[in-house]
C-alpha cells in the first residue's frame, strides 16, 4: 500500500539537538560522578529515555538526575539546537501534498513542542507523542500505535523515520516501514544493523520514496 503517513523521531532526526543532549548529559554526570565521564562516553546514552539511562546508573537517584538534566536542557535549549539540511523544506512539501505527519519521541511532550516551534516545524505536525503520553516508550510499539490512532491511519500505510535503534525496532514492532538517517550521531553503519527499509542521506530523499517529484 502507498505510504500516506510519516512518523518522525525528533532529536537527531528532525532537529540537531546532539550538542544540547551531550552537554546536558555531561553537566548531569559531572555533578553525580565528577571526572568519570567524557564526551565520547555519553554517546551510548543518546536515544533511550532518561529514566532508562539514569536508572541503569543509579536507580535510587534517577529522579533527581533526570531533574538535573532537564533543568540544564531547558535553560540551554534555544542556544544549542540547530537545523538539519533540507528538513524544513521536506516537511513543508510533505504537508503541502497532504501527508499525515506525526512526531514520536522519548522526549517529554512540552519539550518536544519547544523544539518544533523553535525550528518552525510545529504547524506541519498533526500529532506529537511524547514520553509522558504513553506507558511504554519506544522500542515498544505503543507510541506508534497511538500516533496512528490520532492520525486515523494504519501500519500498512505508514513509515517511521529515526536516527536510533529504538526507532527502527519500534517501527518493526508496530508493523510499519522504517527509514534510518545517515546523519545519525552513532553513524550509518550502526543503524544499518537494525535493517531499516530505507536509508536517507538527507531528509529530502524521502520525497522520492513517497512518490513526490519536485
Amino acid at each position: 500500500m502507498t505510504i500516506r503517513t510519516i512518523l518522525f523521531d525528533l532529536d537527531g532526526t528532525l532537529i540537531d539537538t546532539n550538542e544540547l543532549i551531550i552537554q546536558s548529559f555531561l553537566h548531569t554526570l559531572e555533578k553525580y560522578y565528577p571526572g568519570r565521564y567524557k564526551r565520547e562516553d555519553v554517546l551510548p546514552f543518546i536515544g533511550p529515555s532518561l529514566y532508562e539511562t539514569f536508572g541503569s546508573l543509579d536507580p535510587e537517584r534517577v529522579e533527581e538526575m533526570v531533574k538535573t538534566y532537564r533543568t540544564f536542557n531547558h535553560a540551554h535549549h534555544d542556544e544549542l539546537i540547530r537545523e538539519f539540511d533540507t528538513v524544513y523544506e521536506t516537511i513543508e512539501t510533505l504537508h503541502r501534498h497532504g501527508f499525515r505527519l506525526g512526531v514520536v519521541t522519548t522526549k517529554m511532550h512540552d519539550t518536544a513542542l519547544m523544539g518544533l516551534r523553535k525550528t518552525r516545524l510545529a504547524p506541519f505536525f498533526s500529532c506529537v507523542i511524547g514520553l509522558d503520553d504513553v506507558t511504554r516508550p519506544k522500542p515498544d510499539p505503543e507510541p506508534i500505535y497511538k500516533a496512528l490512532e490520532v492520525l486515523q491511519s494504519t501500519p500498512d500505510e505508514a513509515l517511521m523515520v529515526g536516527d536510533n535503534y529504538h526507532d527502527m525496532l519500534a517501527g518493526q514492532n508496530a508493523g510499519v516501514k522504517t527509514a534510518g538517517v545517515a546523519w545519525a550521531i552513532k553513524g550509518r553503519q550502526y543503524l544499518e544493523q537494525y535493517k531499516p527499509d530505507y536509508m536517507l542521506e538527507k531528509m529530502s530523499d524521502l520525497l522520492a520514496i513517497v512518490g513526490i517529484n519536485e
